[in-house]
């Protein structure tokens, strides 16, 4: 279940919480009218003081948003690359999926909607097709209306799902790819994915780190960080909407690695989309986890604990390999995650920049 630690209890929670145990004393046994009046005239005062009392505010969560902009940032997928549950998986975390008892997701994405006739996407998931189902579904916008698509690296859950575009499938035409120049020559020059290429289902736009691309109310910039990259670079991406910014970063190999400190870029954002591919030790038995390419979820909230809680309010943990409880939403770890003041990216929350 979700952990309570921490919580400061509304004035709405604090009544529920407190004003049930009075009541019953009230009605579980036979009261005669007097002593009904006097208990009545207590409620009342009771009431009052806890009106009276200050009730702390607590940070609104990034997850609740009014959805009032014309520029929305959707999740599509919060899964590391192979998805979860993961192939040939029958653990108890992944039955549980299987079976629809516990939320399923595809690889990470996000999809960038402007004034709900146009989107891009922020990687290619292997489950591209449920990806833009769920596109469909909240804004009604078909293939033909996606401007195009922005890859963070080569490795498979990120780029998979261009095969989808392909003339056994969508049959795209010209669909844009935003790369890094090694990402870009690999497209170009590996099959299967230079047949799209050559039959000019997908066109491909190069990027360069640090530089700004330019579009319709947003821009979008690369930020290169370290990872294993066998293929190409890997890259986050700084968006930029009319109001908001947003940060996509779902893989690093270790935060002190990177030329940027992680406390100085979430001063910067509003959103911070993060690698949270592993929760902590002792998650992959027979591995030493220091040695895995990817800082842990405990690693990372010990690094920002000092952070004050609006900007540790900022970070949404996303990535999530499938041996990692926090794709359980009613898992303890879950519980702990949010009670230190984060956030997780769940599939189908959406955030207006």
């Amino acid at each position: 279940m979700n952990s309570t630690y921490g919580k400061v209890w509304s004035l709405k929670e604090r009544v529920a919480q407190q004003g049930p145990t009075l009541i019953d004393r009230w009605f579980v046994k036979r009261h005669s009218g007097v002593e009904l009046m006097l208990q009545a005239v207590m409620v009342l005062i009771t009431g009052f003081f806890l009106v009276s009392l200050p009730v702390r505010a607590e940070p609104q969560s990034v997850l609740v948003q009014n959805r009032s902009s014309e520029v929305t940032l959707s999740v599509l997928g919060i899964a590391q690359d192979a998805g979860h549950p993961q192939v040939d998986c029958y653990a108890p975390r992944c039955l549980s999926a299987w079976r629809g008892e516990t939320p399923a997701s595809g690889a990470t994405a996000l999809a960038l909607t402007i004034k709900k006739t146009s989107f891009y996407l922020f990687d290619a998931p292997p489950e591209l097709p449920a990806a833009l189902y769920q596109v469909w579904r909240s804004s009604r916008l078909r293939l033909t209306d996606l401007k195009g698509i922005f890859l963070t690296h080569a490795h498979m859950g990120h780029y998979a799902g261009l095969l989808h575009l392909g003339k056994e499938a969508a049959g795209a035409n010209a669909v844009p790819v935003f790369a890094m120049p090694r990402m870009k020559i690999f497209l170009e020059t590996n099959a299967p994915w230079a047949q799209l290429v050559n039959d000019r289902n997908i066109r491909i736009r190069a990027l360069a780190a640090e530089r700004t691309e330019v579009f319709e109310q947003v821009t979008v910039t690369p930020w290169q960080v370290p990872h294993r990259d066998e293929y190409s670079e890997t890259v986050g991406y700084l968006i930029q909407g009319p109001n908001k910014r947003a940060l996509y970063l779902p893989d690093i190999d270790q935060w002190h690695r990177w030329n940027r400190r992680l406390v100085d870029v979430i001063r910067q954002v509003d959103f911070a989309f993060i690698d949270a591919t592993f929760f902590g030790a002792g998650e992959l038995p027979g591995r030493d986890m220091s040695l895995v390419p990817h800082p842990t979820v405990e690693s990372t909230m010990h690094l920002l604990k000092d952070l004050a809680p609006e900007l540790r309010n900022r970070v949404i943990f996303i990535h999530m390999n499938n041996t990692n409880p926090m794709l359980d939403p009613a898992s303890a770890h879950t519980g702990r995650v949010i009670s230190e003041g984060f956030n997780i990216a769940r599939v189908g929350s959406a955030f207006d920049l």
